[in-house]
């Protein structure tokens, strides 16, 4: 499509960071379609959380917030985590009247004529005078290179295709990654597995007690310091330990997260360690994280030399047209609700400037 449509504002992805930008924006009284516009590519609502496995129930979700306006209650606890919050936004979206356009891929984001950004998609480009990018990690799993990979003869997973625990029942499986992914695969599917084998890094941090607001605005401040320096953005879970509770402890106390160090090298059966040490392997899990989806935003040359884009607040201090929301600090449900209301207020104010003055940083 060549069509070209100017709006003041413009929404990339639909989770809960967009989602909450929208909101935003329609209550300080921009219109959907007339001047703001959401793009979201997921075939349906629910941002990242339609595409999880269907064994995370949702009383298995740690730390989802809802969304602004309106709260999430009397969802069923045994329920895929999927289907409940795709449910939920659903409705939130239907509620506030958000009019969000799916599936729609943007290709790129460049410079436009008379201080405008452009965005192309395969919904035609918007012509736009800001943009608040939410298009989150979901679709960008990272996958570590390691010598011998190309020759494994099993199966490789990522927990971005996680395909639940049945599906590795009696074979050998080595888990890869020392976060809430990795340790909640390897509890779940070591029932059904023949054998497990945890391997991270670094050694796991495990937190006792509670996390309190402190310890929260602690972590959120680490994440903050990177993306202010211009590095690419550690998750907030990074800094924070993962939460030793009852299903930890008797994962410790039985052996499955007996953690080894990274192993060297994959062979075609295995994996092996510069000891000598080997493991035999039907399948290798990677859960190695997600990098932020922003490769859209390349023609615009955000990035720092460090690697990442370098925000302050939501506004990449390059342009400050441009906000990402669930980006670094705000990647948390809860954060996302606050980047979203922050960058409608930074908007709405550059917006407000006179016609003519620069928007500088």
């Amino acid at each position: 499509m060549n069509e070209m449509r100017e709006v003041e504002v413009a929404v990339i992805g639909a989770g809960q960071a967009g989602l909450a930008a929208a909101y935003h924006l329609r209550r300080t009284g921009f219109e959907p379609e007339r001047d703001f516009v959401v793009l979201d590519h997921s075939p349906g609502p629910g941002g990242a959380w339609q595409f999880r496995w269907p064994s995370l129930t949702y009383g298995r979700v740690h730390g989802m917030h809802a969304l602004p306006g309106r709260e999430l209650t009397g969802a069923d606890p045994a329920r895929p985590s999927s289907e409940v919050i795709a449910e939920y936004f659903t409705d939130y979206e239907r509620a506030f009247d958000l009019r969000v356009r799916r599936p729609v891929d943007v290709t790129a984001v460049r410079e436009g004529a008379n201080g405008r950004l452009l965005v192309e998609s395969s919904d035609g480009t918007w012509a736009t005078k800001a943009l608040i990018n939410a298009t989150g990690t979901w679709d960008r799993p990272f996958w570590p290179r390691y010598p011998g990979q190309e020759s494994f003869r099993g199966r490789q997973f990522h927990t971005a295709r996680y395909p639940g625990p049945e599906a590795f029942a009696g074979l050998r499986v080595v888990v890869v990654g020392g976060g809430a992914s990795g340790t909640q695969h390897l509890l779940e599917l070591a029932p059904y597995a023949a054998a497990t084998t945890w391997v991270t890094r670094r050694p796991p941090v495990f937190r006792e007690g509670p996390f309190d607001e402190d310890a929260g605005r602690a972590a959120v401040a680490l994440v903050e310091e990177r993306v202010r320096q211009g590095l690419p953005p550690k998750s907030v879970v990074s800094v924070t330990g993962l939460p030793l509770n009852d299903a930890i402890r008797q994962g410790l106390a039985d052996g499955v997260l007996d953690r080894l160090p990274m192993f060297d090298r994959i062979t075609p059966d295995g994996v092996e360690w510069k000891d000598g040490r080997r493991v035999s392997a039907d399948v290798i899990l990677w859960a190695t994280g997600f990098r932020p989806a922003v490769d859209h935003l390349a023609p615009l040359r955000l990035r720092e030399p460090g690697g990442g884009i370098r925000v302050e607040g939501t506004r990449a201090v390059v342009d400050p047209r441009v906000h990402l929301v669930g980006y670094g600090p705000s990647a948390s449900t809860i954060g996302a609700n606050r980047a979203g209301r922050a960058a409608v207020r930074d908007i709405r104010r550059l917006l407000a400037e006179p016609a003519g003055e620069p928007a500088a940083a």
